[in-house]
C-alpha cells in the first residue's frame, strides 16, 4: 500500500461520524485503513492505534498490513510509549522486509531508543541501542535523506557515552584509584577518539602520569597529544612539557 495515505487527508463521509464506536465492519480493508489514518492525522493516537491493531488482526494477509504496522508504531511513538514503538517497528522490519516502510521503520526504531537515552550519569543501554540502530539505518540506506540526521545523532550519543567514561575516570583519579583511572582514560581515547572528550582524557592521563613520576610513559603520551590535537586548547602546555621532558631525559642520558 503506497504511502499516499501519509499526506492524503480524505474528507470522510458524514455517515462515518466522529466516534470510534461506530460499526466499521461494512468497510473494505483500504477504507478502514483510511479511517484509521484520518484519526492519526487528527492526532487521535489512542483511537488510531486501536484501529491499526484491529486491521492487523482482521486482515493479516492484506496489502495494508505494513501500513497498519508502521502507523501503529508511530501512534505508540507519538504517545511517548517508546518501548512499545520500538517493538512495533522491529516487527515490521523482521516480518515485512520487502515493505516500502522498512527504511522509515528502521529510522524510527533508532529514534525510539534515542528518546529513551537518559542523562549521561545513568545507565546507557538505550544510547548504545540507538547508536546500533542508527548505524544500521546508515549502512542499509546510505542514500536516504535522513542519513545526515542519523549520523549527527550517532555523534551526539557517542559524545554522551564518552562523557560518562571520562567522568568515571575523573572520579577514580580523585579517589586515588590510579590504575582504574588510567584504564578509563585510555578507553575514552580508543573508543571515542572522535569526541571532544578524547583530548581531555589524554591531557588528564599525561598529568596523572607526571604526578606519579612515570615520565617515560608521559612523554609517549605527550608526543601522541601534539601529533593528534594541534588545535586543542592545551596544546601549548603539553608541547612545552614535552620539550622540557625530552631535554631533561636527553641530558640525563648524556651525563651517564
Amino acid at each position: 500500500m503506497r504511502k499516499i495515505f501519509l499526506t492524503f487527508i480524505a474528507v470522510l463521509p458524514i455517515i462515518w461520524g466522529c466516534s470510534s464506536s461506530r460499526d466499521l465492519s461494512d468497510l473494505t480493508a483500504e477504507d478502514r485503513l483510511q479511517y484509521a489514518l484520518n484519526l492519526y492525522n487528527d492526532e487521535d493516537y489512542q483511537d488510531a492505534a486501536t484501529e491499526f491493531e484491529a486491521l492487523l488482526l482482521q486482515y493479516p494477509g492484506s496489502i495494508i498490513v505494513d501500513d497498519a504496522e508502521y502507523y501503529l508504531g508511530m501512534c505508540k511513538f507519538q504517545r511517548e510509549e517508546y518501548i512499545l514503538a520500538a517493538f512495533e517497528f522491529s516487527k515490521l522490519i523482521k516480518n515485512m522486509p520487502a515493505s516500502e516502510f522498512v527504511a522509515d521503520a528502521q529510522f524510527m526504531l533508532a529514534e525510539s531508543y534515542y528518546e529513551l537515552s537518559p542523562d549521561y550519569t545513568l545507565d546507557q543501554k538505550y544510547s548504545k541501542k540507538a547508536i546500533e540502530e542508527y548505524q544500521a539505518f546508515v549502512d542499509f540506506f546510505p542514500l536516504n535523506q535522513r542519513v545526515a540526521e542519523a549520523e549527527r545523532k550517532i555523534s551526539e550519543l557517542n559524545d554522551k557515552l564518552a562523557r560518562k567514561e571520562y567522568s568515571i575516570a575523573v572520579i577514580y583519579e580523585k579517589m586515588d584509584y590510579y590504575t582504574a583511572s588510567l584504564k578509563y582514560y585510555d578507553a575514552v581515547g580508543e573508543i571515542y577518539h572522535d569526541t571532544q572528550y578524547a583530548p581531555m582524557a589524554l591531557y588528564r592521563k599525561i598529568k596523572l602520569l607526571m604526578d606519579r613520576e612515570r615520565e617515560d610513559e608521559a612523554l609517549k603520551e605527550m608526543r601522541k597529544f601534539v601529533s593528534m590535537y594541534p588545535e586543542d586548547k592545551n596544546f601549548n602546555e603539553i608541547e612545552d612539557l614535552k620539550n622540557s621532558l625530552e631535554a631533561k631525559l636527553k641530558g640525563g642520558f648524556s651525563s651517564n
